[in-house]
C-alpha cells in the first residue's frame, strides 16, 4: 500500500536511505548521493512537513518513499524539454527510494505507477523527474516505464558537486 507518510515513518525511510548510502560508498550502487549530505533526515522530514512524502509499506514495514509535488528544480530550467507544459501541469517525483533487500519486487515500478495516477487525479498530464547519468539501474526502469531523456545538466545538486543530472519526462 502506498499513503501519505507520517512522523513515525521517518526512522524507517532514514534507514532505507542510510542502507542506500552505505552501498554507494562501497560502490555497490550508484546513486550518486553522499552520506550526510543527501538524503538525510531532513530531506525526510522536510517533505514530511510540506505533505508531500509518500511511503510504501507491507506488514507494518516501510519498503520504499517519494516526495511527490510541482516544484521543479531550478536545474530543470537548463533541460531542453519536450513538452512545453504549464507548470500547473506538471508533476515531480523526488528521490524515490526502494530498500535494497527488498529490490527486484517491483516497488520501485508500483511507486511510479502511484505516481502517474497521483498526478493524473491532480490534472497533470506532463510528469517529470531527474537521476544521476551513473544510475543505469533507474534510468533502465524510468526507460521500461515509458519515461523519455530529454538531456543531461551538469550541476551542483542537493548540495553535491559535479553532478551530471539526467531529466526524465512523460506525458500521460
Amino acid at each position: 500500500m502506498i499513503r501519505m507518510a507520517t512522523e513515525k515513518d521517518i526512522p524507517m525511510i532514514v534507514r532505507i536511505y542510510d542502507k542506500i548510502l552505505e552501498l554507494e560508498t562501497a560502490g555497490q550502487t550508484h546513486t550518486g548521493w553522499r552520506k550526510g549530505i543527501y538524503p538525510t533526515e531532513e530531506t525526510a522530514m522536510y517533505a514530511l512537513t510540506k505533505n508531500e512524502m509518500f511511503v510504501f509499506e507491507e506488514d507494518g514495514r516501510i519498503l520504499g518513499a517519494a516526495r511527490i509535488n510541482q516544484e521543479q528544480g531550478p536545474e530543470y530550467a537548463r533541460c531542453q524539454w519536450k513538452y512545453d507544459a504549464p507548470e500547473s501541469e506538471i508533476m515531480v517525483i523526488h528521490t524515490l527510494v526502494v530498500d535494497p533487500d527488498e529490490s527486484g519486487r517491483g516497488i520501485g515500478s508500483k511507486f511510479i505507477s502511484f505516481y502517474e495516477s497521483f498526478a493524473s487525479n491532480c490534472s497533470c498530464r506532463y510528469l517529470r523527474l531527474d537521476t544521476s547519468a551513473a544510475n543505469a539501474a533507474a534510468r533502465a526502469l524510468y526507460r521500461k516505464l515509458g519515461y523519455t531523456e530529454q538531456g543531461v545538466v551538469s550541476c551542483v545538486f542537493n548540495g553535491i558537486e559535479d553532478v551530471k543530472l539526467v531529466c526524465l519526462e512523460k506525458k500521460l
